[in-house]
């Protein structure tokens, strides 16, 4: 509380941006986790709450006729405007709001969020409970690890090995300690090649790491021999791809600093491939540009088009959506092994090895199976979400929307397979919002011994039983599981065309350009009606056998007497008719046909003659 200057501003305005019409005054609370609006007039009284560690940005504007302005810029894209009576007021909620949105002034920095404050009244068990929800053992058994030839290695259970990877780690059951050491000195930051994925059907497996510390000539046989084990851990394959998702100018300028690429000269059967995505500086960049093309008030189509390709925001949605495809048809079509790295391991190598995950594996597509992605792929593994989420005070350079890259490349799959997930655009949304709110404690630290430090589970809560419980709210209604099952690998198109401007999640708090009611929301509405019209159908007509049971076997034995035979042919009981359902057209004679269609096999005489069945020529007595 020591950071609020003015705790309370009475007479302020909320601007709403999409309108200049829609503006109401009221009083402006600052709490020391919220921002909190309360609009004036008991019939309509408006209440906007902000949480600080979701404001991306404060500015200050030049004083207007109406007051003094200031623009509050949200990590979930939300722009929200007030206008203050006096100019010492704006100033004192700006200095405030600019503390309270970067905790870390302090040396218990991490305990400032808002998740080490977060209450929602359950016990200490049920908060503990809560972070047993997602088993990554029992998730990895389900793909079928261990077994002989992959196993859990020990090596990093107190992380000395790799401060930034998890305690547990898949390596082949080939790969001696000394090997693994070996490995990890020659990498940077330690992280030394480790298993993400394996393919169960052909052991093929995707395998990630940060890049090797080789410079111009450096070489090391622990790294060498480390590779020809994973390979060799296939056995149906003679060779293993190394994906660089760096542009090759970019490996090529880190060799200068001794570090760089795997020569394909020391290493034994490998294919290398550069695929070439940017840096977190060229992508916080791009993003910047995509937010003021999304925050442009009534643009004419040239300036939203224009402004959009100058972003290449899509471009590189595209190359990360080229890098997972490349990666999953090695996996799963050639039935290869792959190396993913970039420079650490821990941003462009976490995007295209889960890109690749969801589009190898239905089970990614699944609520459950993306919460367990997320965890293993990405908390686990060390991506540093309190420096890319900018979380806390510190080097303006070092934030990237990393995540929200992953989350659009599968909002760009589901646009393409509508029926393929379970979970819906809401659930994303949902996701992002979470990831920088601080609300939950599974997104902040940069690494799991980080969390482990800082006591996560037994100080914070955990978000994915909270988004199970709302399942609900976050199914999609088109989804079929049994065609998302056979359908195995997607190979979506990745044609400049296919992609698209994410509305609901960049313009999400833009009102005027979204219908009343979603798509999503109609659809589920229409699934509802028919579920339910479904279910009385079947009520009435249980309701109508019911009602014909007394007298029902003289009316059937007249009217197949009238419009059809009965024979018995070495099986069922087979009735053929003179006549196609469509042609009775009495409601009775086609419930009837209905009803004995339950009852018999049913067959017409032009079907009986097609499949070179007897058509019988009198009619049979039951």
């Amino acid at each position: 509380m020591e950071h609020i200057r003015m705790p309370k501003v009475e007479n302020v305005w909320l601007v709403d941006r999409s309108s200049s019409r829609r503006t109401q005054v009221g009083t402006l609370y600052l709490t020391a986790t919220h921002t909190i609006f309360v609009g004036k007039g008991s019939e309509d009284r408006n209440e906007l709450w902000v949480l600080h560690s979701l404001v991306c940005n404060v500015v200050k504007h030049k004083a207007s006729q109406s007051g003094y302005p200031l623009l509050i810029h949200c990590k979930n894209f939300q722009v929200i405007q007030f206008i203050f009576p006096q100019e010492s007021d704006c100033h004192d909620v700006y200095i405030s709001l600019s503390r309270l949105s970067r905790p870390g002034g302090s040396s218990k920095k991490y305990e400032e969020l808002y998740c080490f404050s977060f209450n929602p009244n359950v016990g200490k068990a049920e908060r503990e409970h809560s972070w047993d929800f997602l088993d990554l053992k029992a998730e990895y058994s389900q793909m079928g690890l261990p077994n002989k030839l992959w196993h859990v290695s020990p090596i990093n259970r107190e992380y000395r090995v790799c401060d930034t990877y998890p305690a547990d780690l898949f390596v082949p059951k080939s790969v001696t300690l000394p090997v693994i050491v070996g490995s990890s000195k020659f990498r940077s930051r330690g992280r030394f090649p480790t298993l993400s994925y394996y393919c169960k059907e052909n052991h093929a497996t995707i395998c990630r790491s940060s890049q090797p510390l080789s410079g111009f000539s450096a070489r090391c046989l622990e790294d060498e021999q480390m590779l020809q084990a994973i390979m060799k851990s296939n056995p149906e394959s003679r060779f293993m791809y190394v994906v660089d998702t760096r542009p090759k100018l970019n490996a090529m300028a880190n060799r200068a600093a001794g570090k760089g690429y795997e020569n394909e000269d020391n290493y034994c059967n490998i294919k290398f491939q550069f695929i070439g995505i940017e840096n977190i500086h060229v992508m916080r960049n791009s993003q910047q540009k995509l937010i003021e093309v999304s925050a442009l008030r009534s643009p004419s189509m040239g300036e939203f088009l224009t402004g959009l390709e100058n972003s290449d925001w899509l471009r590189h949605i595209k190359s990360i959506m080229e890098a997972g495809l490349f990666i999953s048809k090695a996996v799963a079509e050639e039935g290869v092994s792959v190396l993913v790295h970039c420079s650490d391991g821990w941003d462009r190598t976490a995007q295209v090895c889960s890109v690749a995950s969801v589009l190898l594996d239905p089970y990614y597509r699944t609520l459950k199976g993306l919460m367990v992605l997320f965890e293993k792929d990405w908390v686990s593994f060390g991506h540093r979400f309190s420096h890319r989420c900018g979380h806390l005070i510190g080097e303006a350079k070092e934030v990237s929307p990393v995540i929200d890259q992953f989350l659009e490349c599968i909002w760009q799959l589901m646009e393409q397979f509508p029926c393929a997930f379970e979970y819906n655009e809401k659930f994303l949304i949902s996701i992002h919002n979470h990831i920088y709110s601080c609300h939950y404690g599974n997104f902040i630290c940069n690494s799991q011994k980080e969390r482990k430090d800082l006591c996560i589970k037994e100080k914070t809560h955990s978000i994915w039983p909270h988004l199970w419980e709302n399942k609900l709210d976050f199914m999609n209604p088109l989804f079929k599981p049994d065609q998302s099952q056979n359908q195995g690998l997607l190979r979506p198109s990745t044609a400049p065309y296919c992609f698209k401007y994410w509305r609901r999640l960049y313009n999400r708090f833009d009102r005027e350009l979204h219908p009343r009611q979603s798509e999503l929301d109609s659809l589920m509405t229409v699934k509802e009606e028919t579920q339910q019209l479904e279910e009385e159908l079947a009520l009435y007509e249980q309701v109508i056998c019911q009602i014909f049971s007394a007298f029902l076997p003289s009316v059937i034995k007249y009217f197949l007497a009238e419009n059809g035979c009965i024979g018995q042919q070495a099986g069922p009981l087979v009735v053929t008719f003179r006549y196609k359902p469509s042609q009775y057209s009495s409601g009775l004679h086609q419930w009837l046909y209905r009803w004995c269609s339950q009852c018999f096999h049913l067959t017409t005489r032009r079907e009986r003659k097609r499949r070179g069945l007897p058509v019988w020529r009198q009619n049979k007595k039951l």
